[in-house]
């Protein structure tokens, strides 16, 4: 076991879209020393140059675990977080687990991956707090993200200021790991049908020959007015998809509750067709591009 940290320092692994943004909201609102670590370490050397007296560069997630007794982490995929949290990988995070570590990972993963985690942070004496988030590139830049965490009831009493600086609204859900993740999972599958059936909306009015801008202020205007809608709208119209939360993931996201459905027994008749639907604007290059460019696979 890797000796434990005196240092005031936060560790931060992973800055993509959101970890970024989280990133920035404690160095500005909690004044925050972070020795952060990303695969993509232009990235890493970004944040440094734009806080260098609050912001070190790690070598390896190992030196952030083990120079830290708190870290948070937001990588992207199951496949991301294998390669770098794992025992298998002797830079990893589990390497540098000590007897003070607090991991809370903000990322959206299966319920089973989170245990996991868990499970192998707390059998080499840490502590283990799953927290993945509702919102995208705008919410995590503005500090408005929804958390929603389970595990470890000590480790989100102590990060309670920090969440609340990065976000608007927390919700504890439990000891259990996974339920934090079952409700992010959730979340986005409900996000996503909703999107795509829009998108179907958007393209029927196109074809009926109708005026979208004039659809788009009639839904505004009703019952079905929502921040995705009007927000993603006139992007949509317009064939433009700037990327606050990639298609690839929400599509991810969508296969994640269909397993899930699968294993309790539970009928997604719609998530399915609207899971379809994202992977043929997929396969037709939108992957990177942001969700709303589902509308290209109808």
């Amino acid at each position: 076991m890797t000796e434990s940290s005196t240092s005031n320092e936060i560790g931060f692994i992973g800055l993509g879209i959101m970890g970024l943004e989280m990133a920035k909201n404690l160095l500005t609102k909690r004044n925050a020393s972070l020795l952060v670590w990303n695969r993509d370490t232009s990235k890493s050397a970004q944040l440094a140059s734009e806080f260098p007296s609050q912001v070190r560069v790690a070598n390896s997630p190992v030196e952030v675990v083990s120079n830290c007794n708190l870290v948070y982490s937001m990588l992207s995929t199951i496949e991301a977080s294998q390669a770098v949290f794992d025992e298998t990988n002797p830079e990893g995070v589990l390497a540098g687990i000590h007897e003070n570590s607090c991991i809370v990972d903000c990322a959206t993963l299966t319920p089973e991956r989170m245990s996991e985690m868990a499970m192998a942070t707390t059998t080499k004496g840490g502590q283990f707090l799953a927290a993945p988030v509702s919102g995208s590139k705008q919410q995590a830049e503005q500090g408005i993200l929804i958390f929603m965490c389970a595990g470890s009831l000590p480790v989100y009493e102590m990060v309670g200021e920090d969440l609340d600086v990065m976000g608007k609204a927390r919700h504890y859900l439990g000891e259990s790991i996974g339920a934090a993740s079952k409700m992010k999972i959730v979340v986005n599958m409900v996000m996503g049908g909703m999107l795509t059936c829009f998108a179907e909306g958007l393209s029927l009015a196109k074809e009926a020959g109708l005026p979208s801008d004039a659809l788009l202020s009639v839904i505004d205007a009703g019952g079905m007015s929502c921040p995705l809608f009007k927000g993603k709208g006139p992007s949509m119209v317009q064939g433009k998809y700037d990327t606050a939360f990639p298609l690839k993931h929400s599509q991810k996201d969508m296969r994640f509750a269909l397993e899930l459905g699968d294993k309790l027994g539970q009928t997604l008749p719609v998530s399915a067709a609207a899971n379809e639907v994202m992977k043929k604007a997929r396969k037709k290059g939108h992957e990177d591009d942001d969700f709303s460019s589902v509308i290209e696979g109808l």
